[in-house]
């Protein structure tokens, strides 16, 4: 694990994101996962205390795009972070981008059951503006470019 990582994961906004995320993957095992043997996460993200005293508990395959997560999490190039569906720069590989959307559409609407419900105002609100800033962005480069 690099300094810098271990230096981005102390942002209480990074941490905040990357305990979401694990939320969220925790939802997605338990449901689209039932069978598999699920254990506590080891990455450098746990190592470093993000999630707390307890460990999310996943299975290989939600462990692997978790700890992934982390890392893009921790060096998101934008600041403040955009939504990463709205972001023109797009740091998820192809195929484990395509694995956080599943997630994100499994989850979010079951979040809301399992007390992420202010969390799921807040998203809904903040996506609606960053959605109209990047319609807004998109249409000032594109006059530009004309």
């Amino acid at each position: 694990m690099s300094d810098r990582f271990a230096e981005k994961m102390r942002d209480k906004d990074v941490v905040k994101d990357t305990r979401l995320l694990a939320d969220f993957a925790v939802i997605h095992c338990r449901g689209l996962h039932p069978h598999a043997e699920r254990a506590p996460l080891v990455s450098d993200g746990q190592a470093l205390g993000v999630y707390g005293r307890t460990a999310p508990e996943v299975c290989d395959e939600c462990a692997e795009l978790l700890a992934y997560a982390e890392r893009r999490r921790a060096f998101c190039p934008k600041e403040p972070k955009p939504f990463c569906s709205y972001c023109d720069t797009h740091c998820y590989r192809p195929e484990m981008r395509e694995r956080m959307r599943d997630v994100m559409r499994y989850s979010g609407p079951r979040s809301i059951l399992r007390g992420h419900a202010i969390d799921s105002v807040r998203h809904v609100i903040a996506g609606r503006k960053a959605k109209r800033e990047a319609e807004a962005s998109r249409a000032t480069r594109d006059s530009a470019g004309e």
